[in-house]
């Protein structure tokens, strides 16, 4: 296969996962047409329903990814309408929100969906920090300004996108699925150089 394709039409997504797949020798290709989303609790249920129309659509084999912060003390909103939540109130919104909140646990989730049939593959990736009391850092995207992981003092969106992608939650779902792909399927034999990273 020369080429796996990402639905989706953020470039900053793409960057993301392109990289990572890179370092297993996958070519990733954009596939911008429309996701046809359901309404769920469940990235999975959300991710898998899309792959299977995108897959329709595209006819050929594809990954849709869906990824939901869930904060602790908003008993776990956005989750699975982070995306829609962004684009309405942005980060901004979620700071309002926890103004009074002492409790800034949260995690961040990607569910990553392999459609190569007859194969249909869930990938999952978390990675869990604490929200920010103000925005900081100007790379990544949506609430990357916000989101500091455990371990770390810097936001996503202080962090270079190398060091982003070694423990964010899409990365590592990213990487189990480059991972997946060198093991299982011929044609996607890289040398394997992120065996090294904790999954």
């Amino acid at each position: 296969m020369e080429c796996l394709y990402l639905v989706t039409g953020n470039e900053n997504k793409y960057k993301e996962a392109s990289e990572i797949l890179s370092e297993y020798g996958i070519k990733l290709c954009m596939a911008n047409i429309d996701k046809l989303e359901i309404q769920s609790p469940r990235l999975e249920d959300i991710a898998l329903f899309a792959a299977r129309i995108a897959f329709f659509q595209l006819k050929k084999p594809l990954i849709v990814d869906d990824s939901g912060l869930f904060i602790n003390s908003l008993k776990g909103f956005p989750g699975p309408y982070s995306s829609y939540v962004y684009k309405t109130i942005g980060y901004e919104g979620i700071l309002k929100l926890m103004s009074d909140k002492d409790n800034r646990r949260a995690c961040f989730k990607t569910v990553a969906v392999l459609v190569y049939p007859p194969i249909e593959k869930i990938f999952v990736g978390e990675t869990c920090g604490y929200i920010t009391n103000s925005p900081r850092g100007s790379g990544g995207f949506g609430f990357d300004p916000i989101f500091v992981p455990e371990g770390y003092n810097q936001t996503y969106a202080e962090m270079g996108i190398e060091e982003k992608n070694t423990i964010s939650h899409r990365g590592k779902a990213f990487r189990k699925l480059g991972l997946w792909l060198a093991k299982n399927l011929p044609g996607f034999k890289g040398n394997n150089p992120g065996s090294n990273i904790t999954i």
